[in-house]
Parts: C-alpha cells; structure tokens; sequence
C-alpha cells in the first residue's frame, strides 16, 4: 500500500471511530452533568472539602472557585518540585531549580504541559505521579468544568446560577477521565508502552540476554496526557519516544484519545440546550477545520518542493519512521487543533507551509475541536461574535439560542477573542527585541522569528507544543511563558463566565421569522469564515513575516 492510500486509511478510520462514539459519549457526559445524584465517592470528596453539593453558585463564586483552586495546585506543584531531594521516590534528582519549578506548575495547572526541561533526567516519580498526572486529570476537569457552566448559561433563563464548580470538576474526574484513561493505560500497555516504578537511567542485563528494563509509570499518564488533551510527557522525546508510543497503531490510539472527548462535547451541548441540531452545527464547524487542516499539513509533508524531499518522496526530516510521513503530519495537526501538544515528530522541521498550518491551528483559538471543554466554549463564543456580525448587516438585534447578544455581551466576546492574540504578539516582540531572548533561537531569520511566534502561540493558547529549535528553558522564556500561560487561561475563563452569567439572567426572546438559524449549514459557514477574517486580521502580519517569508525565501 501507497504512502497516501495508507495515509487516508488511517485518516478515514480515525473519523468513522469517532463517529461511532460521538453520540454514546456525548450522551454520557450530558447525564453526567445534569443528574442530581452524588455517588459515594463523590460525597466523600464533598465532606473532605467541606462543599455543599445540592447549592449552586452564581458566575462571580464560580470564577473565584475556579481560580483558588488554580492557585492552590500551582502552590502545591511548585513546592512539591522544589522539595523532591526530600521525597521518596525522587530517584535521586535534585529539587527543580525556581524558574522551571514555576514554569512547569503554571504549565500542567493550566493544561498546557510545555516542559522546558527532560522529564526522564529532572523529575522523580512522585513528582510525576501525584504532581504532573494529578494536574493532567484535573486541569482537563477544569475546562470542562467551564464549558458546561457556559452552556447551561445558555440554556437557563431567568436565575444567576451556573451549577457547582466543585460538582462539576468532581464528576468530570471521577465519571468521565479516570474510566477512559484507566482502559486506555491497559491498551497502551498491551501495544508496548512502560508501566513500572523503575529508574528511567537503570538498564539492567537480563540474565542469558541482551533484555534491557527501563522504564517509569510511563502508559498512564501518556493515557490521560492525550485524553485531556495535555502534551506533557516522561520522556523528553515525548510521543516519538518507543516507551510513550511504540507503535503506528498505539499512534492511532494517541490521536483517536486526543480528538475523543472534544468532539464528543458538541453532542453533550444540544442536548443541554434542547435542540441536537444546534451541536450538530457545532460539530460541523469544527469537523470542517479539522479536516481542511490535516489535509494542508499532509499535503505539505508529502508534496513539498526540493531537491532532498524529492528523492525520498516526502519531507522526512524530524519524523519517526515507524510513524512515517503522513500518519506523523496528522498526529502534528491534531495536537495542535487541540490544546494537547504532544509531538511525535519535529515540528521545527516541519516545511515552512506545514508550520504555517500549525500555526493556524492554534491561532484560530484551537476551536476545532479544541481543547477539553475551552474549544466548545472557544467555538461557541466564535458563534455569539458571528450572531452579532449577522445582526448588524441586517438591521436586526441579534440572538442565540434565545437570548440577546446587546453591548455587555458582545464586549465580554470580543475582550475574549483580543486576549490571546495580545499575549502573543506583545510576548513575542518583547523577546524579540531584547539580545538576551534572540539568542535561544537555533536559527536566525524568518525561522527563528517562527520558533518564538510558536512558543508564544503555544503557550498563550495553553497547547504546549514547541518549535525545538529554540532553547525555552531560560529565566526569560521560564517567567515570561509562565506568564502569557497564566494569563492565557484563566482571563478567557472568566470572561466565558461573566457572559455566560449575563446569558443565564435572560429572558428568552421567542423565534420569529427575521430570526437568525443557527443549526443549519449556512450558520456553520458563517461561524468559520468569521473566525478566518479575525484570525487573518490580527495574525497575518506576523505570519508574514515568519513561515510565510520562509517559504518564499
């Protein structure tokens, strides 16, 4: 089988298994969410926090739960790195030095996981385990957390309340990421990844072989590394390392755990709102993204222009070739349509139209599906900002699901929307005009301007992935990505939050016939060519300048 014939079977079946689940998924979360009942387990997490489950909380404590506990996790993961010579388990390593200790805590509390350091020569498997895995599960909960407090902002009228923070972050860990991430460790374990406590540097002789035992609780929190979209890794090679993913079909199963729960949230959506067609139109927005993305970024990879690619067929540089070529460029498009950042190849040696493409994919606000919970919000504000554009061309005041997007509203949108793109652009010029910052990069020129739109890119959209040409582990790149990740998270979320409380306080405006439809396909065509115009507005110049330039050099 052809390079292409076996680059859309993987492709093709990646979409029909995601098909398959979306609706029992969707349907699953949607019980999860709205049930009034507690389980034991979740009782007892309860009365441990000293939470009253049956009370909900308006949009202004659930935003204040939401960032205490924030700055708990990120206290508690500083202090646990910064003490590790003092833990057990610490094989041996030292305390995490200040400015990575702050950078990573920042890092795994906000989803992002960029690692600017090794994992396999830094952190010891406490740290790992009860630190970064633990972040993995609940910094995921979190962003669902948010997105179902929006959607049901959405579909409540007339009260101030959005649901529990603490019950939603619960039941998002106990009932929905702890079961999948548990079936999907055993899979990866069965397709050959590590699970064990021993030292990643000891390589034992087996006795009558050459056997050797390296290895570390590797396959689970690779497992909910992808499920939660988070790209942090054990090992620095991350996903191309063989002990995270040996194999082509274990990559499938990354890929598949990235997009699972994503693109399942649309379905959990319509049925909270009442109406499945409005998910459905959710979904197809998000699908056409995808699809038109993984389509640029093989072709990219697999028709580029050169003397060196020609002559292999393909631009090999910086892939795995137990992956090969195309299955590599579409594990690079979906984890960074996603906020995971996790990596099976080099995306530094991407061509410069495929890194352009990755690019995009988070500049767009990684909508498509995005990341666990922050793509459905991130793609339903989109939709609101779209509504309004709507209304203004025809005169009318503008509604979603029922509800009026006037001047409150449309403001908490666009502040949304301008957020990322100002931490982006003003990080990236302030490191580019320092000599201090300028000289991390590998390569000058066009590239390097690339690896640090990347890295800002990256972490403002709190994806973690990373040009590697450029050396991030700096006092500078430490604070300051900390930072434009910190920032990046949290002020998009309460934004969401407030709007989603004006929303919730509505009176519902009853359909006419000058009401905008917002489930048919027309509607999906609008949310998308709005989100490229913005997107094209504020990102052209510096893509310009970067992987565009390149690629015409």
């Amino acid at each position: 089988m052809g390079t292409t014939a076996a680059g859309i079977l993987f492709i093709g079946s990646l979409i029909l298994a995601l098909a398959v689940v979306h609706v029992p998924l969707g349907d699953h979360m949607y019980r999860i969410f709205t049930t009034r009942r507690h389980g034991k387990a979740e009782r007892a997490v309860y009365k441990i926090v000293g939470v009253d489950a049956d009370a909900e909380q308006k949009w202004s404590v659930y935003a204040r739960s939401v960032l205490a506990f924030s700055l708990v996790s990120v206290l508690a993961l500083y202090g646990l790195q910064r003490l590790q010579s003092h833990l057990m388990l610490s094989l041996g390593f030292d305390g995490v030095q200040p400015d990575i200790a702050w950078n990573t805590a920042i890092s795994f509390v906000t989803n992002t996981n960029w690692q600017a350091y090794s994992g396999e020569s830094t952190m010891g498997h406490l740290v790992q385990m009860a630190g970064l895995a633990v972040q993995n599960f609940v910094s995921a909960a979190v962003g669902i957390a948010v997105a179902m407090a929006f959607v049901r902002g959405l579909a409540r009228r007339r009260t101030g309340e959005l649901g529990n923070f603490w019950v939603d972050l619960t039941r998002a860990v106990l009932r929905l990421l702890l079961p999948i991430a548990a079936v999907a460790a055993v899979v990866l374990v069965a397709g050959g990844a590590i699970q064990n406590l021993a030292d990643p540097h000891t390589v034992s002789t087996l006795t009558g072989g050459q056997q050797t035992i390296i290895g570390g609780p590797v396959a689970s929190q690779e497992a909910i590394k992808e499920l939660g979209t988070n790209g942090g890794g054990f090992y620095n090679a991350n996903s191309a390392h063989p002990f995270e993913n040996p194999t082509s079909w274990t990559n499938w199963i990354e890929i598949f755990l990235i997009l699972l729960i994503p693109f399942a949230l649309p379905r959990t959506f319509g049925r909270m709102v009442g109406d499945r067609r409005q998910g459905l139109a959710i979904l197809a927005t998000m699908a056409t993204f995808a699809i038109l993305s993984v389509v640029a970024v093989n072709a990219a990879q697999l028709t580029y222009p050169g003397t060196v690619p020609g002559s292999v067929g393909a631009s090999a540089e910086g892939t795995e070739t137990r992956f090969g070529i195309s299955n590599s460029a579409t594990f690079a498009a979906s984890t960074t349509l996603t906020s995971t950042g996790a990596v099976d190849s080099f995306h530094d040696s991407y061509t410069s139209v495929g890194g352009a493409v990755l690019l995009l994919n988070m500049m767009v606000g990684e909508v498509a599906p995005g990341g666990v919970g922050s793509g459905l919000y991130g793609m339903l504000v989109l939709a609101i900002i779209t509504v309004f554009a709507a209304g203004l061309m025809v005169g009318r005041t503008p509604e979603y699901l029922g509800k009026r997007i006037g001047a409150r509203e449309i403001k908490l949108a666009s502040l949304y929307f301008l957020v990322t793109p100002m931490i982006v652009l003003v990080g990236t010029g302030i490191a580019m005009a320092f000599e201090t910052p300028r000289e991390s990069m590998l390569n000058s020129g066009p590239h390097g301007l690339s690896e640090v739109l990347y890295a800002f890119t990256s972490a403002a959209n709190n994806n973690g992935s990373a040009f590697a040409g450029l050396s991030a582990g700096t006092p500078f790149y430490d604070v300051a990505l900390g930072l434009a990740m910190a920032f990046g998270r949290f002020l998009p979320m309460v934004l969401v939050l407030a709007l989603a409380g004006s929303l919730a306080r509505q009176t519902p405006v009853p359909a006419s016939a000058g009401t905008l439809p917002t489930h048919r396909p027309q509607f999906a065509g609008m949310v998308a060519g709005v989100t490229l115009v913005l997107v094209a507005l504020t990102f052209l110049p510096a893509l310009a300048l970067g992987p565009l330039a390149e690629g015409i050099h």
